[in-house]
């Protein structure tokens, strides 16, 4: 029979971004924003309360994303509890390209094996990636989320793979979250099956050149997010976001869709002013640390 811990576990996991251009569902980014979640064993049933970011639309039973992952970890122990107790405070926005379902499925799996006791043996970080990753469908939010920093990851040979790659201490980003979201599947629908080769040949070289620009060479970084694959496919679902990034690349800010948009995510340096007044009307604005910590259980 399984040890549960006594009393409540917490955890915080970060936002985090996707693609960052051209790295299509395989490179990603932690930002400092991270929800806050609470859980405990109790002897029945589910109870589950919600602060903050999609308060008013999420399921507050099994069906709640947390819930399933956690359940989802607790099979993989061979340990599900007689009933849980939940918590979130949110703060990422949900549905806007920041990673909230990534933040979820993560804070699941943390939760739930930090529950058990001898769960980090039950349940290994290699474990929890390919747990996390086979919950979302791809490891481009989840690695990030799990591990922070700049993480570079996919899928080989049938296992997820995630490996953290340096981000020069000048880098910085801002965020501009409109107040309507887009669903990932409508966002995913509007790519096509196939793409030219001098598409993806170019996709890739700029890629490449991302990984190096955001580990020491950021004057790089506008060349290094033009994308080509993905970004002005998808502007019928979010043409005020793909306005703002033409409007921002215009002026030589490195500006892409963040993830799934319809966010939209600027590189910026570690010294001038802000970009607030390139807010539009309506958005909010995030000024935003690329952040080191993955998720962290915190009691």
């Amino acid at each position: 029979m399984p040890t549960y811990v006594q009393g409540p576990v917490r955890v915080t996991v970060p936002a985090t971004s996707a693609n960052l251009g051209p790295g299509f569902d395989s490179l990603g980014l932690a930002l400092s924003l991270r929800d806050e979640l609470e859980a405990e064993v109790t002897d029945s049933g589910i109870e589950v309360e919600v602060t903050g970011e999609g308060a008013g639309d999420v399921p507050r039973d099994a069906t709640h994303l947390v819930v399933r992952s956690m359940h989802a970890a607790f099979d993989a122990m061979d340990a599900r509890p007689p009933g849980l107790r939940l918590s979130c405070r949110n703060v990422i926005p949900h549905s806007r390209g920041l990673g909230s379902s990534s933040a979820a499925i993560v804070a699941g799996v943390a939760l739930a094996r930090a529950l058990v006791a001898g769960g980090t043996l039950l349940l290994d970080d290699a474990s929890l990636l390919r747990l996390a990753a086979d919950i979302e469908g791809h490891p481009d939010n989840v690695a990030p989320a799990l591990l922070g920093g700049f993480v570079i990851c996919g899928r080989e040979a049938g296992e997820w793979y995630a490996v953290p790659s340096a981000v020069d201490p000048r880098v910085r980003v801002e965020v501009f979250v409109p107040p309507t979201p887009v669903a990932t599947e409508v966002a995913r629908g509007l790519l096509p099956a196939v793409v030219p080769h001098a598409d993806a040949a170019a996709n890739g070289g700029r890629t490449a050149l991302l990984v190096a620009a955001l580990a020491g060479r950021p004057e790089h970084l506008l060349a290094a997010t033009r994308d080509y694959l993905h970004q002005e496919q998808r502007e019928p679902a979010m043409p005020e976001s793909l306005a703002l990034v033409h409007r921002l690349r215009a002026d030589g800010i490195p500006a892409v869709i963040s993830g799934a948009g319809p966010t939209v995510l600027a590189f910026v340096g570690a010294t001038g002013g802000t970009l607030a007044d390139r807010c539009p009307a309506g958005w909010a604005h995030h000024p935003l640390d690329v952040e080191g910590r993955g998720v962290v259980v915190t009691g």
